[in-house]
């Protein structure tokens, strides 16, 4: 799906946790570069590819791609998305989610030797292999707040933690639109604030999405629910207002 000129939402139908999803990865891209922003589900190589073709954007077009936090569903198919470019692609993440897209540390919210056995045991075989041996890959650049990427236009960097230690959303400055990864959802297009559940500090992760006010943000992108361009400043508003209460 075509967000902007330069700016395309890949859609992925996955397996994901034993059930069927969709993820919405961003392809940014001009002339020369190719960028994308997190990379689904291990094993969706082709998927990606396909989804790149369809836009118009050769494979061999990417150079970049920005892990926004840890979790499994975001590193998913870096391996293979690097296997297959053949050391032409640099990767960017937060400092406090390095460690553990680099695998010296275990992913927080999949480590099996936090839950017990029975929950272990009641996983689908493939979701307890993944737990037990998660995707993994070498991060290049170190991301900081407020970073601005010379990428497509410029591409800056919003430190949002509390769904993740080390989360990141980023604004695409030339088309306004703010890729909120898992800071938000998409619910039929209305913007609502992180999933609790699966949000490791829900107040921290509130505060953060306060941060998106400072921006002028037209449209956004949701991991979760992917494109939202109804009344977006005013629903923003709304879901930073939580975190004052």
């Amino acid at each position: 799906m075509q967000i902007a000129n330069g700016v395309d939402m890949l859609e992925l139908k996955v397996e994901a946790f034993g059930h069927r999803a969709v993820l919405n990865l961003t392809l940014v891209w001009d002339e020369e570069t190719a960028v994308l922003i997190d990379a689904g589900m291990p094993g969706e190589l082709k998927q990606i590819r396909a989804a790149m073709e369809e836009a118009g954007v050769p494979f061999a077009k990417l150079k970049a791609v920005i892990v926004t936090h840890q979790d499994l569903d975001h590193i998913g198919s870096l391996p293979e998305i690097l296997q297959e470019s053949v050391g032409g692609i640099e990767v960017y993440a937060h400092e406090l989610d390095k460690s553990y897209i680099e695998g010296d540390l275990p992913l927080i919210k999949t480590n099996p030797s936090r839950m017990s056995q029975e929950v272990l045991a009641s996983l689908p075989e493939g979701d307890r292999a993944l737990y037990e041996n998660p995707p993994k890959a070498k991060v290049d650049k170190i991301l900081e707040d407020g970073q601005l990427l010379p990428y497509c236009g410029g591409i800056r960097v919003i430190f949002t933690p509390g769904h993740t230690p080390g989360h990141i959303s980023l604004y695409l400055e030339r088309s306004k639109t703010l890729v909120a990864a898992d800071a938000m959802i998409n619910v039929g297009g209305v913007l609502r604030g992180p999933v609790e559940q699966t949000t490791l500090d829900m107040d921290k992760a509130l505060r953060s999405v306060e941060k998106f006010l400072d921006f002028d943000i037209e449209s956004v992108i949701c991991y979760h629910g992917g494109f939202c361009a109804e009344n977006v400043k005013e629903q923003l508003r709304n879901i930073a207002g939580q975190a004052a209460k």
